[in-house]
Formats: C-alpha cells, sequence, structure tokens
C-alpha cells in the first residue's frame, strides 16, 4: 500500500527520495509528497495528487533542497484524496511526519489534541502522529524521547518516520505492524517501508522487528526495542534483483509478468525438484523434523493467495493423505477455532507483509500450532522472519498489481509440499512420480499454453459492452474459476463471480441469459463428463459459452459457445497450467476496456492495514 522511503545524508537527497518513490509505484496509491529539511533548519514540503511523476514536475520547479528528507506515496484511508491529506503532514511547521498503517484511536486523540489549541489541515489519523509528538518535543524532550512517549499513545498499525526542523540531522522511526527497513550507506544512511526502494544507494539492511524505535543519523543507526532497551539487529546483504525498471516488449508490467511465468515457474523448481522426488532440504535444513510430524494443515491466506490454498487442499488431501483447512485470514484471527493435533499453519504472501496475514501467523503462535511455515516471495519480509520455515518462490519482482506469476509460484510451491508431506503420510509411488514428472513438465507446458494468446485477445472483444460474468469450475479447478474472477474484476472492473459447476442448480442459473458470459475451465479429467453437463444446463438456458477445454476433451463449439483449446498436460498440473488463459483473458479485456491494467484503481499491491 501506502510506500515510505527516508534518507539523511551530506548530499541533497531529493533525487533519491524521488526515485525510491517510483520504484515503490507499484504498491498503489493515489497522492504523493516529499518533506526536506536543510542544516540551517530551513523545512521544505511539496505535495500532489495522482502520480509521482506530477511530484518530480512539481519539484523540478523550483530548487528543492535537503540533506535529511522524507517521502510518501498514499494510498487512502481517512480523508478524501487531496493535496491537504497527503503526506508528508506538519505540526506548527516543525514538525514532519510521513507514516503507514492506521492509527485506531485518532478521533480521541485528535479531540484531546483539540482542546490543546492545536489545528488540523487534514483529515487523516496520520496528523495526529505530528501533532502528539510536537506536544511531547514542547516540555524539553529529545526527538527519540519524544517519538518513544507519543507511540504508547497509539492504537494501531504504524510504520512512521519523523523529522524534526530544529534538529535537521536525525530522523526516528517506529515500527508496529506495518514493516519498515533500514539502509546503511557510507557516511548516509536511509529508511523505507521496502528494501526495493532503496537498491540504487545500497544493498545493506536492518530490518526493525514489532515495536522498535530507531534513531537514525548520517553516521549511526541507534535501535530500541517496545521496553526501549538497546538492541542490536541482524545486518543483512540482500541480494534482490529490482527486474522491473523495464517492460521490454510489453505494453503492460503485467502482461510482461504472465509472460515470465515459464521462467520463475523453473527457477522455482530449480535446485529443489530431482528426477525422483525433491532434494533434501527444498523446504530448509530443519523442514524434516517438522515436516514428518505434520497430520494437519491449517492454510491462512488474503485474495489471489487465499486461492492458491484452496487449490493446495485438492492436492494435500488426495495425494499426502493429510487433511487440510483454509480460511481467509481476516477471518481467521476474529473467530474461535480449534487447533487440530499435529498441525502446521502455513501461510501465504506475496509481499510477505499482508497485514491480516501476519496477525494470523502471531495469533497461531499463541493457540499451540506445531509450526509455521511461509510460503512468500520477498527475502527478509516479515513473515518469512517470523515463521519456523520460509519456502522463497523465485518470482522476482511483480509490478503489476494483479498477481500473476506470484500465484502460479505459490501453486508450483504447494505442488512440491504435497510431495514433502506425501513422503511421511504414505503417498502412493505412481502418484509421487506422475506429480514430480508433472512439475519437470511444467515450465515447457505454459510456454506452450502461452501460444494461445492470440484467440484470446480475438474473444476478448466479446466482452466490451458485458457488465457481468460467471466463471464455472469443478475440483482444482474451482479455486482457478475464482483466481479468473478476481483477474476479471480486478483490472476490467467487470463484475464477476466464479461457482463450482456442480452449485448452477443451487441458485446460479437464474442469471444465465445472453448477456452474462460464462468462463469454464475445462481439463480432460475424471469429472469432465460431469461439467459437460453442467455446460448443457447454461446452454439450454441461453447462456454464452467460452470453454477453455483440453484439444482432447471434444466440445463442440457453436454460436452459443466459443472453445479454446488448451494444451493437454498432466492432471498435477492443470491448475497451474489453467491459470494463464483466465490471466490473458483478463488482460485483453482491460485493454478493451480501457482500464489503468497495472494500477487499478482503489487496489494497493501490498496491502499493509486491516
Amino acid at each position: 500500500m501506502c510506500g515510505i522511503v527516508g534518507a539523511v545524508a551530506e548530499r541533497n537527497v531529493v533525487e533519491i527520495l524521488l526515485e525510491g518513490l517510483k520504484r515503490l509505484e507499484y504498491r498503489g496509491y493515489d497522492s504523493a509528497g516529499v518533506a526536506l529539511l536543510q542544516n540551517d533548519g530551513i523545512l521544505t514540503r511539496i505535495r500532489r495528487t495522482g502520480k509521482v511523476q506530477e511530484l518530480a514536475d512539481a519539484v523540478a520547479e523550483g530548487e528543492a533542497l535537503g540533506t535529511t528528507g522524507i517521502a510518501h506515496t498514499r494510498w487512502a484511508t481517512h480523508g478524501g484524496v487531496t493535496e491537504a491529506n497527503a503526506h508528508p503532514h506538519f505540526s506548527n511547521e516543525r514538525v514532519a511526519v510521513v507514516h503507514n498503517g492506521i492509527i485506531e484511536n485518532y478521533e480521541k486523540l485528535r479531540n484531546a489534541l483539540k482542546e490543546k489549541g492545536y489545528v488540523f489541515g487534514s483529515d487523516t489519523d496520520t496528523e495526529t502522529i505530528a501533532h502528539t509528538v510536537h506536544e511531547a518535543l514542547k516540555t524539553g524532550e529529545t526527538l527519540l524521547s519524544a517519538v518513544q512517549s507519543a507511540v504508547k499513545e497509539f492504537h494501531g498499525a504504524y510504520g512512521t518516520v519523523i523529522m524534526d526542523k530544529e534538529d535537521p540531522s536525525r530522523v526516528v522511526v517506529a515500527r508496529s505492524g506495518s514493516p519498515l527497513v533500514i539502509g546503511l550507506g557510507l557516511g548516509e544512511n536511509f529508511i523505507a517501508s521496502d528494501q526495493m526502494a532503496l537498491l540504487p544507494v545500497t544493498r545493506r539492511f536492518i530490518f526493525l522487528e514489532e515495536g522498535d524505535v530507531a534513531e537514525i543519523t548520517r553516521r549511526s543507526v541507534a535501535i530500541f526495542d517496545k521496553d526501549g532497551c538497546p538492541v542490536e539487529r541482524e545486518v543483512i546483504e540482500s541480494n534482490v534483483e529490482h527486474d522491473a525498471g523495464d517492460k521490454g516488449m510489453y505494453r503492460h508490467y503485467m502482461l510482461k509478468e504472465i509472460h515470465e511465468q515459464p521462467v520463475v515457474v523453473r527457477n522455482t523448481l530449480k535446485d529443489r525438484l530431482g528426477e525422483s522426488g525433491l532434494t533434501r532440504d527444498a523446504f530448509g535444513k530443519e523442514a524434516d523434523a517438522i515436516l514428518s510430524k505434520v497430520k494437519h494443515v491449517q492454510i491462512v491466506a488474503c485474495g489471489t493467495s487465499y486461492h492458491a490454498g484452496m487449490t493446495a487442499r485438492y492436492w494435500l488431501e488426495q495425494y499426502a493423505n493429510v487433511s487440510c483447512n483454509v480460511e481467509i485470514a481476516s477471518e481467521f484471527r476474529y473467530r474461535k477455532s480449534v487447533v487440530h493435533a499435529d498441525s502446521l499453519l502455513i501461510t501465504i504472501s506475496q509481499s510477505g507483509e499482508t497485514a491480516d496475514t501476519l496477525a494470523a501467523l502471531r495469533l497461531a503462535k499463541e493457540l499451540g500450532y506445531n509450526a509455521s511455515l511461509a510460503i512468500c516471495n520477498v527475502p527478509g519480509s516479515s513473515l518469512v522472519r517470523e515463521s519456523d520455515l520460509a519456502f522463497m518462490t523465485q518470482a522476482g519482482a511483480e509490478i503489476g498489481v494483479a498477481s500473476t506469476k506470484a500465484f502460479t509460484t505459490q501453486l508450483t510451491a504447494f505442488l512440491m509440499l504435497t510431495l514433502a508431506l506425501g513422503e511421511y503420510n504414505g503417498m502412493a509411488a505412481q502418484d509421487k512420480q506422475d506429480i514430480v514428472n508433472a512439475l519437470h513438465s511444467l515450465p515447457a507446458k505454459l510456454e506452450e499454453t502461452l501460444t494461445i494468446t492470440q484467440g484470446i485477445e480475438d474473444l476478448a472483444e466479446e466482452f466490451a459492452d458485458k457488465h457481468h460474468s460467471l466463471f464455472l469450475g469443478r475440483g482444482d479447478q474451482y479455486p482457478i474459476a475464482m483466481e479468473g474472477a478476481l483477474k476479471l474484476k480486478e483490472i476490467s472492473y467487470i463484475h464477476a463471480e466464479a461457482y463450482a459447476s456442480g452449485e448452477l442448480k443451487h441458485g446460479p442459473l437464474a442469471l444465465i441469459d445472453e448477456e452474462m458470459p460464462v468462463i469454464v475451465v475445462a481439463p480432460n479429467n475424471e469429472l469432465l463428463e460431469k461439467l459437460k453437463s453442467n455446460v448443457e444446463e447454461v446452454r439450454a438456458r441461453g447462456g454464452i459459452m467460452y470453454v477453455f477445454a483440453d484439444k482432447d476433451a471434444r466440445f463442440a463449439g457453436d454460436e452459443t459457445m466459443r472453445v479454446i483449446d488448451v494444451p493437454h498436460c498432466d492432471a498435477p498440473i492443470a491448475p497451474i497450467v489453467y491459470t494463464l488463459p483466465l490471466q490473458l483473458l483478463s488482460y485483453y479485456v482491460a485493454l478493451i476496456k480501457g482500464t489503468d491494467v497495472d494500477q487499478p484503481r482503489n487496489l494497493a499491491k501490498s496491502v499493509t492495514v486491516e
């Protein structure tokens, strides 16, 4: 969601801040701003609604200077999209603040601060941080002690960076629930909500823990835990590559990332899959001791990652003989649940910072799960650091807000986990070899599937005037239908729903008419004949069908049913293969609709608030 960049240096930091914001644009935002502080105490602020480029243009119009600075891209929560609500926020032209997260008790704080004479210039919860710190500074506290005092007043989530005009040599940062990373330079130091923002200036990072407050100057970093005690945090040398700077031959990042899937799936399998099974340390050196005891799996995730978990349930129960529950993280954390014996908690998140998923992991530790496994795409993220085991997908930086390659690498990881757990739970030898063979064939099968792009681009034109659609799938294709519906609504703004096709007669048939496109995923498996019956139910009621079918499934197309042949694939990998046509469909429909494909309205890449 919101992005933070900060710097303390001897040189002018404005270009560092702006470049950092540009690298965080993929997270989703609606306004941007920068505050700069010179050594002589001159404090400058520039804010704009819209894209970071508009902020950069505004900065270029003047002479923006500062050796200490903070910058921010805002995704609106409290208050509309206006320049007044954009960060940074000031208090009495002295304190400047940027903030990710939500201060839940901001109304109470706001009222108390108004009684003390503070005037609010925005509708945001963030401005209460600035005034609360300013109030503490009035008593003679240092910026560090003022922030340490102030954060005790805040309920909710925050990653915040604060500057004081009267002390331009430092910034103070605080983290609770919303990630912050410190970048270490030579005679200069940096802060950001995502290490991607700082890759041009450093490769050495410190990830702050829950409750940490840190004071950062050009030559020093001092970190204090939630009790105010000095602590040391590990310095990590990052090998993360920011590979998203160039869309290459592609019009959008999303299309580029769709076409990268054969490569990133191959990378995810590399050095983890042998000819007859997984390598010994595919899930880490501690995996054997943990996975050998697992008799039940609880999967917790949000959005696209939740659909990956839903698919995994079919695999884990069918092949690995392990019972599995899957739950949306925001539901899991707010209800009483029963912990099964010998249960493994699996969390899934592309960013590793999804607020509800992180909270679910922390709750699970209290509930008594045997262990936790994170499936994630970002090394060093909170989810990875707080889990017992971590499986890193190798998707690379995913810039498009609508997840594509992160999803298919998550599915690949789950099919590998099915092999790992099956080793301890009596997986049939033939099932094991079938999965291994299917995984080896997967990258090439994905490449073959991408060759049907032209046919999908052609049929997308038929969605130009549509406002609703229905996706159908059976068995492990039902979650893939759910993911297809999510993609279409995310980037084309067409209302889309998914159903297990056997549920049609229990209500959804009432929606069927010639204005409701029905999209079906139909691999050639044991449920094919059942699915064909469901298709006929739709046709009998005047529905228009778009069937993505195995070329050997013998669907006969006509004016009411368009059939798009999908290359034949082995059953275990069919959910992964059939994901690609649905991604392409949503992409080309969005092009026709003229929407912002990479940054759809109202959405953010990394959801770090509830």
